[in-house]
Formats: C-alpha cells, structure tokens, sequence
C-alpha cells in the first residue's frame, strides 16, 4: 500500500511573527483577498495594513461565523469580483478552513494565520463543512494544502486560555488515531497508508503535550511566551495537522462528530469535544489502565472535558447519547479505521464508561480534599 505525506508550503512561527505577513504574501501574489475573524479585524489588522498595501492591493471581507457552503460562496464571489490572486486568513479553525475552500475553488495560493492554537485546522488541506446551525455536515479534501500558515505566539499568548486547552485536546487524539490507522491499516486523509514519519510526528505530538501542556497553560494564563507555550503551540499547530492529516483519523473525531447533533454541546470547542472523544475511545480500544490513568490525569490538569456534565451534557438520555452513537457510526467515519468492532451500542457504552471514569475520579479527587 502506498504512503503519501502532506505538507505546508511554509510553516512560520515565533514572537513577532505577525510582521513578516507583508513580506510572505508578497511571494504569493499582488492582489490580497483578506478573511478576517472580528477580533483580528478589529485589533490585529490595522497596524498591519499599511506594510500589506505595499505588498499589493488589499481587499478584506469579515467572516461570518460558521464555515457553510453559503459562507464559502459568499466569500468566493467577493474574492473573484476584487481579481484576488491570493487569499489569506486570519482566526480560527473555521475561518481559516473557509479561506482554504476559497482559494481552491478559485485556483489561488492561500496563507493561514491562526490567531488562537485551538485546532490542527491550519496545516491541512481539509475543510469541515457545518450547516449554519453549527452541526457537522461533511469534511471537504482540498486539492493541496496552505502555501503559508503563519503563527504568531505572541498574539497566541494573549488569548484566553480555553483556546490552548481545546487545541491540546485536539493534539491529544492524534497519536492514538494514527496509531489505529497504523495498525488496521486505515487509510489517511490522501487516501493511503500513513508514513514512517507522521506516525512519528503523531507520537511526538502526543509527548509534547503531555510534558509540557502544564507549563503551557500556566504561560498562557499569564500572557507569556515560553518555551513550554512554543512547544506546544507547534504541538497544537503543525504536529497535530501533519499527524492526523497524513497518520489517519479514528474514534475521537467521530465521536467529536457524533456530540454536534446535540444542541447542548454547540458551545464547547471542536478540541474539547475530541478531548472526550479520545477518552471514550480509550475504552472502545481497550487501552492499558495504565495509560487510562495518564489521559485521565493530564486532561484533569489541563481542564479537558471527563463526564458529561463537563459538555453540558449532566443528566444527558440515553436516547440522545444513541443519537450521538448513531452520527459517530454513520458510514464513511473514521471511526471504521479502529482496529476493533465498531456499532453504535459499543460507541454508547464506551461514551458512558468514559463519563461513569471521570466522575469517579472527581469524587475520588473532591474526598481526598477534605481535610483529616
């Protein structure tokens, strides 16, 4: 079986990285349609408009808040009326991965600037499409992937830290997925086996989150960049993209897929819902208690969804959860990559034995509180 890895064009990271966007997307083209999320457009992007006029002429467009097929055509008729000849992005997951279907549809080179490091979306050449309600429709393989992701961990630092939380529950599925891909021999995202090296990427991401989330999150709550914050802002970014994109998706992600048919959980990050999708794929898998007890542990330290009522999901029924069961198991998931049986009744009882583990733990951890 053939492998195929994938690959940015150029990966850019650091503090102060923001200022050279001019520069990169002078390599690109002279006609700059720019998609901004609200916050970057109101505070990111003035300053830097001025060096990007000189690069060429700029158009910009504010996204409109969820990645649709009515957003995508919205954007690419605006793109093609202003003759742009790159596009470039700046926000997050959904923003980006809009930027990244309107530049294919168009045929132009595309440069992604992730402001928060809450998804593996910006090294992908994938687009996830929701409905306008926000519940996951389909995953969309774009012909290449970003000819630019630039990411500056300066502007990373200074957002709130949920968003480095949810991107390190992101960054958690992806050794285990590509693991399962490796050994059923699931095909990736390009449609092949996983390489040597995104299996070992995978496993590194994994590491680096594990060792050094912690300190990333005690870095990002006090706005600093730190060693530990650039490591896993990579982890979160780069490691994880190349990993799930090239390694091949599993359980988590279409657990992840299944929780959006619940309109209780559209508030929660794309990350955290992976989050307990790799908890409940843990025991779908039959994983060591072992490494049960390292999950469990680093997703309590780092703030990551355990139960249900961590999604706001308490007192969830049993009928909605087989809804989610059902999603998670519809054909063409990924979840048919793990190497065990798959069938939405297993999916329900691993998502309740993953709930019915962390509420253990929290009473455990709540009794071991209480003074004498």
């Amino acid at each position: 079986m053939t492998s195929t890895t994938l690959f940015p064009g150029r990966y850019v990271q650091g503090g102060g990285a923001l200022s050279r966007l001019g520069r990169e997307l002078a390599r690109l083209g002279d006609r700059h349609f720019l998609i901004c999320s609200p916050h970057p457009l109101q505070h990111l992007l003035p300053p830097l408009l001025p060096e990007l006029e000189q690069a060429g002429a700029v158009r910009v467009e504010r996204f409109g808040g969820e990645c649709t097929d009515q957003e995508i055509a919205r954007l690419l008729s605006a793109a093609q009326d202003f003759g742009a000849r790159t596009v470039a992005a700046l926000g997050g997951g959904k923003t980006l991965d809009a930027a990244k279907a309107v530049a294919a549809r168009a045929g132009i080179p595309v440069a992604v600037v992730p402001t928060i490091a809450s998804t593996d979306a910006p090294c992908s050449s994938v687009c996830v499409v929701y409905s306008p309600e926000g519940i996951f429709q389909r995953v969309d393989v774009l012909p290449r992937n970003p000819d630019l992701v630039l990411v500056d961990t300066e502007v990373i630092a200074q957002a709130p830290v949920r968003f480095l939380v949810s991107g390190m529950g992101d960054a958690l599925a992806t050794w285990f997925e590509a693991d399962s891909c490796r050994i059923s021999r699931g095909r990736n995202i390009a449609g092949d086996a996983g390489s040597m090296t995104a299996h070992a990427l995978a496993r590194l991401c994994y590491e680096t989150v594990r060792d050094w989330g912690p300190a990333a999150r005690t870095a990002c709550e006090a706005g600093l960049v730190t060693p530990a914050l650039e490591r896993v802002v990579e982890a979160n970014t780069l490691l994880s993209g190349l990993g799930f994109e090239s390694g091949g998706l599993g359980a988590a992600h279409s657990i992840h897929n299944g929780l959006t048919a619940l309109p209780a959980v559209h508030g929660r990050f794309h990350g955290e819902k992976v989050a307990f999708g790799v908890l409940a794929s843990l025991f779908l898998t039959d994983k060591p208690l072992a490494l049960m007890d390292e999950v469990y542990t680093l997703c309590g330290v780092l703030g990551l969804p355990t139960t249900f009522a961590d999604l706001g999901l308490e007192g969830v029924a049993d009928q909605d959860l087989g809804r989610v069961a059902e999603k998670t198991c519809a054909p063409g998931e990924s979840i048919h990559n793990e190497p065990v049986e798959i069938s939405p009744a297993l999916v329900l009882c691993a998502l309740k034995a993953a709930d019915a583990e962390g509420r253990r733990r929290k009473r455990a951890d709540a009794r071991a509180r209480v003074p004498g």
